[in-house]
């Protein structure tokens, strides 16, 4: 540490009592030793402790990386030899034995700590989770998406070995009461400790929570403190029941160390109990937290018992206003459109290829950060259930947006239950920047949640965006954002080849209005669509359980791998780009970009998935999710059945849409080009463009069609300086020329991401 000593003192295990004596000795500081590593572990099938540990597990994980393998670990992640058509599974059908799983490890406590106080923290576990320290029962908890903290204090043995056993249930045993955990696209919910575990010890009062909530515009932020005090509660009457205590945050920049300012309030603790104050902290000529530029500050927060030093923490935040503006977000006072994709990480921990890898953080780092960067993205939904606290962490110091939504689609939990564990979600992850958007309910609706609980949490955090699901301004009085969902095109509609005869899909059509884009236009609420496609495709090129019918329907049974991802890649570039060009949208977010590789849905990656190796589809994004893009407006004629072919050196005259996300004009030059089915030139144009600030503008062109027929790709490029640098960004369209019993067209491949 050289001369500076940190206020929060972490060791492992293994860390040396001489260095606790050097390091943690001289001042009453929290002292932390962290709990991360490798476990005993064992299954039973009652509630009644192992006799012996055969196994070994690493936390934080899940259940699934113990080794020796559990013996239902095939049934719990499947590889299925052959897709078939399904919509939904229902939890209660699982044909698997619910089992309790055993986490064991054996500590020693420095006799240095005898007098402090204790706490175990477990930063997310499920389903209901019993912690025992050397045989004591200290408590149960049926969270899986907040903190659990146990005061193990009476049960510590102080200089000596100590053993804690950790109990962890089924989700078929999880409480009526608790807050949600139903997915009807997950077959198995995988149980297990799944982020970080460590035991802190402080004085007489703790700092149990503490929240950092920005105000840019104010030049100030504001600490929220929750102080749990460990004195005796009153006894006897006339006995003490509060204590004079004191609060001190520090603002200090993050990488540089800087002290902006410092405040400091006396109050009244009360005893055995949870105490919550508020401290303003001016910060004058703060820097901005953004995408460009994910600024961070920490607070460091000091408690005194009285006038001694009780403990201590640090906190990291951001210095940023997101709100919004009648339709649109804004952050730090202007509009900014989200562009980005879903991750649904709890889909993924079922999939047989998840192993360790969402607590490998240069894997996470890959996958939140460095793709991101480049296909222009500056959001994501993380969807049906959140993630450990080292992802948004991460998408932090990124500068990722995200859409933090709870693991609540089918209805399930007591209001004063989801009172409890959303509250307590706000006061544990509230301090991330990165998370702009609280997302409370997936496609459902709850009178409670959007009528009762999300203006009480409002008042705890006035910083931040709250969406109910499908729950809009006829269902909640409170309505900042909707959700709007538009699938144009359902698998799973009975005769599904009549169905869409009867009801042709305009792909490429950007001027194209469905009933639910038209209700999302006129609504008075910021629109962020979060899901669309129905294209999906599992990691092999084989259909995904939805989307089997789709797959038939244009490509025929005997399609490729190469032409689904093609057909994929193509269909989301043109729905992107119809999307986008609707510019009363908020943001508009690609579904998915992470799941079950084996599940009812599928991501865009390609083979092995510790690789990260992107497959077309995202080498395409690149192109329809930049800031400034330039789209061609036609129906598509490669895969859209209904659509004539045109006359042989005909004039094809058509629009190309320019759209802008940046908060400044942008101005290039659009070339058109026609390629025949060998990628030779076969006619073209060009023409310039200027796009206002957050614009949409709409150029005519034409082209004359060739003379042979056959069938032609499309492209138009725009090239623009973009800060400083040239940009060349394409849009695509397949038409045919002539009749012909059977058309062939040019593939044309994007530029690969980097690696």
């Amino acid at each position: 540490m050289g001369k500076k000593v940190s206020l929060w003192c972490v060791v492992t295990v293994a860390a040396s009592l001489a260095a606790f004596g050097a390091v943690c000795g001289a001042v009453e500081l929290r002292y932390t030793m962290n709990l991360n590593g490798r476990w005993e572990f064992e299954q039973t099938k009652t509630a009644f402790p192992p006799e012996r540990f055969s196994r070994t597990i690493p936390v934080p994980g899940l259940i699934g990386l113990a080794r020796p393998k559990l013996g239902d670990y095939d049934k719990l992640f499947r590889r299925p030899e052959a897709v078939e058509h399904t919509e939904q599974y229902d939890l209660l059908e699982s044909k698997l034995e619910p089992k309790y799983n055993w986490y064991r490890r054996e500590i020693k406590v420095p006799k240095g700590l005898d007098g402090r106080e204790a706490v175990l923290t477990i930063l997310k576990s499920k389903y209901v989770t019993t912690v025992y320290v050397n045989g004591i029962d200290v408590g149960t908890s049926m969270a899986c998406y907040t903190p659990i903290d146990v005061v193990v204090t009476g049960a510590l043995k102080f200089g000596k070995g100590n053993e804690i056993l950790i109990r962890v249930g089924d989700r078929l045993w999880l409480p009526s009461a608790a807050a949600g955990s139903t997915d009807k696209e997950k077959v198995n919910y995988i149980s297990g400790i799944w982020d970080d575990v460590y035991l802190s010890f402080t004085g007489k009062q703790r700092l149990h929570r503490v929240l950092m909530l920005p105000d840019a515009k104010g030049r100030k932020a504001t600490a929220k403190v929750l102080v749990r005090s460990f004195h005796s509660a009153q006894t006897l009457y006339g006995g003490q029941m509060q204590d004079v205590s004191k609060i001190e945050v520090t603002v200090k920049e993050k990488k540089s160390g800087k002290v902006v300012k410092a405040v400091g309030r006396q109050f009244s603790a009360k005893r055995d109990n949870l105490t919550q104050i508020a401290l303003k902290i001016p910060v004058v000529g703060a820097h901005l937290w953004s995408p460009d530029e994910p600024f961070l500050y920490t607070a460091e927060v000091k408690l005194y018992d009285g006038q001694k030093l009780s403990d201590s923490t640090e906190v990291n935040f951001g210095m940023r206003d997101f709100g919004r503006n009648g339709k649109h977000f804004t952050l730090n006072g202007r509009k900014i459109l989200l562009r980005g994709t879903n991750i649904t990480l709890h889909r993924f921990f079922e999939d047989p290829d998840c192993q360790g890898l969402p607590w490998d953080r240069e894997w996470v780092t890959r996958l939140l950060h460095e793709i991101p960067k480049q296909l222009n993205w500056n959001a994501m939904r993380v969807c049906v259930g959140i993630a450990p606290k080292m992802w948004y962490d991460i998408a932090d110091e990124s500068g990722l947006l995200l859409q933090n939504e709870w693991l609540y689609w089918q209805t399930h939990g007591w209001d004063e239950e989801i009172k409890r564990e959303y509250t307590d979600w706000v006061w544990a992850d509230g301090s991330h920047p990165s998370i702009a958007i609280w997302d409370a309910i997936n496609e459902n609706w709850d009178s409670y949640i959007g009528n009762v609980l999300i203006p009480e949490l409002k008042e705890l955090d006035p910083t931040r965006i709250w969406d109910a699901g499908y729950m809009t301004s006829s269902d909640m009085a409170l309505d900042e954002m909707d959700e709007p969902h538009p699938y144009m095109v359902w698998g799973g509609k009975e005769n599904f080849a009549k169905y869409m005869n009867a009801h042709p899909y305009p792909l490429g059509d950007l001027q194209y209005r469905p009933e639910r884009l038209r209700t999302a236009i006129g609504s008075s609420a910021a629109q962020l669509v979060n899901e669309y496609g129905w294209i999906w495709l599992w990691r092999d090129g084989r259909p995904a359980k939805l989307t089997v019918n789709n797959y038939g329907y244009y490509l025929g049974a005997g399609a490729t791998a190469q032409q689904r991802r093609r057909l994929q890649a193509y269909w989301l570039q043109c729905q992107t780009e119809w999307l986008r060009s609707e510019r009363s949208l908020a943001g508009v977010l690609a579904f998915c970009y992470l799941t079950n590789n084996y599940g009812f849905t599928g991501d865009w990656f390609v083979g092995d998935i510790a690789d990260l190796q992107p497959g077309p589809t995202l080498e395409w994004f690149s192109n329809c999710f930049a800031p400034a893009a330039v789209f061609i407006d036609l129906v598509d004629e490669r895969y859209t059945k209904y659509v004539k072919p045109h006359r042989p050196g005909e004039e094809l005259t058509f629009n190309l849409v320019g759209v802008n996300d940046y908060g400044r004009e942008v101005a290039g030059e659009v070339v058109v080009r026609l390629l025949d089915e060998l990628g030779r030139p076969a006619g073209g144009t060009s023409a310039p463009i200027v796009i206002d600030a957050y614009g949409r503008r709409v150029v005519p062109v034409s082209v004359k069609l060739p003379g042979q027929a056959g069938g032609y790709l499309l492209l138009a490029e725009l090239t623009a300086q973009i800060n400083r640098q040239p940009s060349t960004v394409i849009s695509r369209r397949y038409i045919k020329v002539g009749e012909q019993d059977k058309y062939r067209f040019y593939e044309y491949e994007p530029e690969p991401l980097e690696d």
